[in-house]
C-alpha cells in the first residue's frame, strides 16, 4: 500500500522544494532521512514544489514504502533524521491510485505581510514587511478581479513549465490582525510565481501606487511588463493541497493556527 505523508518546514535554509545537485533541498533531507530510516532508499512525489525561502504547513508527499512499519513510526522514525526546521507532521496509508500531485483538487497559500516602519526582526524570514500603510479595501477590489478563470500569464515568471497560463483563482481572503496581514489564495492550480507577482500588484493598490482597477488592465495585458516587481518569498506559506474526502486525510495541520 502506498503511504501519504504531511510535512511542514521552514524554508528559509533551502533552495526550495525539488531535489538538486546541491543537496540543499525540503526533498533532499526527507529523502534522506527516509532512507536512514527505512534503510533502504526512498524517493517522494509532493503535492506542489515550493521556491527557495518559501515556507510549507502542509506539503503532502507519496511513497510506495520498501519496508512495513506503523504510522506513528514513520513520522517519529523519520523526524529523528530530519533538522529541526523540516517535520513529518502525519503518515497515512492510501490506495495506490493516489498521487499527491495528480490527485489534488486546488492548492492554497498564504501571505503574511508585516505593515511596520522598522523591518521585522524576530519575524525575519517569515513575513513579507512594507513601511508604507495599506489600504485594506482597495486590495480587496483590486483582488475581486483575480477571481474565476483567467490567463494569468501577466504574473508568470519566465521560467514557468505549466503546460497552460489559463488557471482558476476560487478565492483571495484579505485580513488583518494588529500589524500583521495575511493574505489567502485558493485555486485548481499556481503558476511558478504566480502569488509573489499578484502580492507586488495587490501591495502596489495597497500603497495608492495604482487604483484597484490597474489589476484588471494587468490581467488583461498577459505581459509580465504589465505587472509589479515579484515580491519577497518570505512571508510565502503553502498551506497544503485540497483532496476529495474519501482519501481520508487531513486538510489542515491545528498546531499552525497561530499563523496570522
Amino acid at each position: 500500500m502506498r503511504l501519504a505523508l504531511g510535512v511542514s518546514y521552514n524554508g528559509q535554509a533551502y533552495d526550495g522544494w525539488q531535489s538538486q545537485p546541491s543537496g540543499r533541498t525540503v526533498q533532499d533531507h526527507l529523502e534522506a532521512a527516509l532512507g536512514r530510516f527505512a534503510a533502504r532508499p526512498i524517493t517522494t512525489v509532493c503535492a506542489g514544489r515550493t521556491d527557495a525561502g518559501v515556507h510549507g504547513l502542509m506539503q503532502v508527499v507519496h511513497l510506495d514504502p520498501p519496508v512495513q512499519r506503523e504510522d506513528f513510526s514513520w513520522v517519529r522514525g523519520t523526524n529523528t533524521f530530519l533538522p529541526p526546521d523540516i517535520a513529518v507532521q502525519w503518515a497515512k496509508p492510501v490506495p495506490d491510485a493516489f498521487h499527491a500531485r495528480n490527485s489534488a483538487r486546488g492548492r492554497r497559500y498564504a501571505y503574511v505581510l508585516l505593515e511596520s516602519p522598522v523591518r521585522p526582526s524576530v519575524d525575519a524570514g517569515r513575513v513579507g514587511w512594507v513601511f508604507r500603510a495599506l489600504d485594506g479595501d482597495a486590495m480587496r477590489e483590486a483582488a475581486s478581479y483575480l477571481e474565476g478563470e483567467h490567463d494569468f500569464t501577466s504574473f508568470r515568471a519566465s521560467s514557468c513549465q505549466s503546460p497552460t497560463p489559463v488557471k482558476t483563482l476560487e478565492a483571495v481572503r484579505i485580513s488583518r490582525r494588529g500589524a500583521y496581514w495575511r493574505f489567502e489564495f485558493q485555486a485548481n492550480a499556481f503558476l511558478h510565481h504566480m502569488i509573489r507577482n499578484l502580492m507586488g500588484c495587490l501591495v502596489y493598490v495597497g500603497q495608492g501606487l495604482q487604483p484597484p482597477q490597474w489589476m484588471r488592465e494587468v490581467l488583461d495585458a498577459r505581459s509580465r511588463d504589465a505587472a509589479a516587481p515579484t515580491f519577497s518569498p518570505d512571508g510565502l506559506y503553502f498551506l497544503g493541497p485540497l483532496y476529495e474526502p474519501h482519501w481520508g486525510l487531513p486538510d489542515r495541520v491545528p498546531a499552525y493556527d497561530w499563523l496570522p
